[in-house]
């Protein structure tokens, strides 16, 4: 199956999840299963797929509800649920992690999310720290602190004037649009993304991508933020997993990359003891894209290689 074919998978929430997949060439080291970004779909993941595949990885990955290709009720595009939207967000990453592990019942699992995927990454981990080997966090930011209290109560007074399921029209120009006017000369509104200018047209370009979200998954969006802040949550989770935390020197999403730093003070603070961090200089939103992504790329796969060697040789024992 190529990584550009798509499977529907049935969660237990009743969406109908678009999944892609693609098989390692030679034996598999362990199982990749990418979380995507906000506004975007799992596609736009296809040529990092095929380079982990060259790796000797399984990669996995879905379209997240309201985004994409996935089907579910009440998930119209820009929206993931009516209500409990960050719990059924969840439980549709747990039924492609459970497909995959019954899949590849002996591969370690290694959780990989981007921007809006790390923080879904992050809570799943929260959530289900016994059913991931290891997690990449990238281009994520926990840290929005006071200013994240302030947007919540905007999205309080646009859904009491506007309702839920309409775009937000404060929080694209707190976000994307001051992004945006962040990156000098820049070309287009969306240049935070790459400095690569093929890769931001592709994604103007992109039909499945750039819409703005809803209040809705907004307010979904900042609960993420602030449970993933949560210290006493974190601490449940085994002070050994490996973690994985990438940011770029001129992401503004992240505050180049000091948002990413903030997030592994934390967790050494709090005693994790295998945490690898990495900013790229020069990089902006979406490594995977960037100028640099095949340096990118490569120390992601000798990081999950190296981490997955670890971790076999301690269960052996």
């Amino acid at each position: 199956m190529a990584f550009e074919d798509v499977e529907t998978i049935a969660s237990a929430t009743g969406a109908k999840l678009a999944m892609r997949f693609s098989a390692a060439e030679g034996q598999a080291h362990a199982i990749v299963q990418i979380s995507h970004g906000v506004s975007e779909h799992s596609l736009r993941y296809a040529r990092f797929a095929r380079f982990l595949n060259g790796q000797r990885f399984h990669v996995y990955a879905h379209d997240h509800r309201g985004h994409g290709l996935t089907k579910a009720t009440g998930a119209p595009a820009g929206r993931f649920a009516q209500s409990d939207g960050v719990m059924h967000l969840l439980d549709d990453v747990d039924a492609i992690n459970g497909l995959a592990s019954k899949r590849h019942p002996d591969l370690p699992m290694i959780l990989f999310g981007h921007s809006l995927g790390g923080l879904i990454a992050m809570n799943y981990v929260l959530k289900h720290a016994n059913k991931v080997d290891a997690a990449a966090i990238w281009n994520a930011n926990f840290s929005t602190g006071l200013l994240g209290r302030i947007a919540q109560g905007v999205l309080r007074a646009e859904r009491m004037f506007l309702g839920s399921d309409v775009p937000s029209m404060m929080l694209p120009k707190f976000t994307f649009q001051q992004w945006g006017r962040n990156v000098a000369t820049p070309r287009t509104a969306s240049d935070w993304l790459s400095r690569d200018p093929d890769e931001v047209d592709a994604y103007l370009a992109d039909p499945l991508s750039g819409w703005n979200p809803t209040v809705s998954m907004w307010r979904d969006i900042f609960d993420l933020i602030f449970t993933g802040a949560n210290n006493s949550l974190l601490a449940n989770v085994p002070r050994d997993l490996p973690f994985n935390l990438v940011g770029g020197a001129e992401d503004p999403a992240t505050e180049k990359g000091k948002a990413v730093r903030q997030l592994e003070r934390r967790m050494k603070q709090l005693g994790f003891s295998n945490v690898t961090t990495k900013i790229y200089e020069g990089t902006r939103h979406e490594g995977l894209n960037e100028i640099n992504r095949e340096v990118i790329m490569r120390d992601f796969a000798d990081w999950a290689r190296g981490t997955v060697s670890k971790r076999t040789r301690v269960l052996e024992i």
